[in-house]
């Protein structure tokens, strides 16, 4: 599945991160397409532009906090919604492409979440809505991880700024975040 891909999403991923699904827009007056991945860690939407320029945003399953989507007969309508209440919408999908694509992140949330993802289907005459909600225990296992810093803190620092750049590489961390963090552990060195 890799070879289909687009380049902008290869040079993103990560050496050991899995690309479950991928679909892209059906039809498009625009020179290149809109492409929704999905991979084992993260949601990634890319827009392709012409001369290989790209705009690419990934969502990783700890940050998310839904997914929308609607199958009518012809197309069918994304919208992926971050914690942070930011949004991306791809209209205008295949139908079929988008029920394999809905599945394959309902699969990857429940391989990461101790409790089973929250689906709400509904069926109308001529559509179908389905609503994936990411489990609250996500959430919660944040929280109840804090208590452990004081023993991360003893760790070598080396080894912190190792697990940093894995963070920042799977997207769990901005660039901003990254660069602040690895300027305090690089003066502990």
């Amino acid at each position: 599945m890799k070879e289909k891909l687009p380049k902008g999403v290869l040079e993103n991923l990560a050496p050991d991160e899995e690309v479950l699904y991928a679909i892209r827009k059906k039809f498009s007056l625009e020179a290149k397409p809109k492409w929704l991945v999905v991979t084992d860690r993260r949601i990634i939407y890319i827009d392709e532009k012409i001369l290989g320029r790209y705009e690419l945003t990934a969502i990783p399953y700890e940050k998310l906090e839904l997914v929308y989507t609607k199958v009518g007969k012809l197309y069918s309508e994304f919208l992926i919604k971050r914690e942070d209440g930011s949004e991306i919408i791809l209209p205008r999908m295949d139908k079929e492409e988008a029920k394999k694509a809905i599945g394959a992140i309902r699969d990857a949330l429940n391989e990461i979440a101790v409790e089973p993802v929250l689906i709400e289907r509904k069926k109308h005459l001529m559509s179908e809505e389905w609503i994936i909600h990411k489990p609250r225990e996500i959430v919660s296992r944040g929280i109840r991880m804090e208590p452990r810093k004081a023993i991360i803190k003893q760790e070598d620092p080396l080894e912190k700024l190792k697990k940093l750049k894995e963070l920042y590489d799977m997207g769990v961390l901005s660039q901003e975040e990254y660069e602040e963090k690895r300027k305090k552990l690089l003066e502990q060195i």
